[in-house]
């Protein structure tokens, strides 16, 4: 996954301030893979019209960015790793539990994060996600790994899944 995106110029500062605070965050926490994420989400939140950004503080954006990706991600989950309980996140950077908590609960709601959502899931974590194999074939919900190479070639080609698990269990 590329860290290089389209920022609008007029929020390319709030973005890397932001984005410096998860990086610090991540080199101390977690790991790259986290790292590129965020920066993913924050840059998201900043191509946003008029973008969320723009009020509050870097430090308070940075946090509820960092707990944002890990709630999907099952960051608080102690048989992950990297792991990382959100009072960690809060007291690195430095704020309030509750105000962090509403924060990526708003971003959570903009970007549309929820638990298991493909486009949010760890690159590494694709191959364990349910929701990126369950696929509707002729109306009925299918685990698409189990089906056949033909019908995962094509939900490949047609951006559906990642990869296609009959070439390649897990890149």
């Amino acid at each position: 996954m590329s860290t290089r995106q389209r920022i609008p110029q007029a929020m390319a500062e709030k973005f890397a301030a932001i984005t410096a605070l998860t990086d610090a965050f991540c080199k101390q926490h977690l790991n790259e893979e986290y790292r590129q994420m965020i920066q993913r989400a924050v840059g998201a939140l900043a191509r946003k019209r008029p973008s969320p950004l723009l009020s509050g503080t870097e430090k308070v954006w940075a946090a509820a960015a960092v707990h944002a990706v890990g709630r999907v991600n099952f960051l608080d989950d102690s048989s992950t790793t990297p792991h990382c309980k959100p009072g960690v996140i809060y007291a690195f950077f430095g704020i309030a539990e509750s105000t962090g908590q509403n924060k990526s609960k708003a971003i959570r709601d903009l970007l549309k994060m929820g638990p298991f959502s493909p486009e949010w899931t760890l690159p590494s974590r694709l191959a364990r996600n349910p929701r990126v194999w369950m696929l509707q074939v002729n109306g009925l919900l299918v685990d698409i790994r189990q089906a056949s190479p033909e019908l995962q070639r094509l939900a490949f080609e047609k951006g559906l899944i990642p990869w296609i698990p009959a070439e390649n269990p897990e890149p």
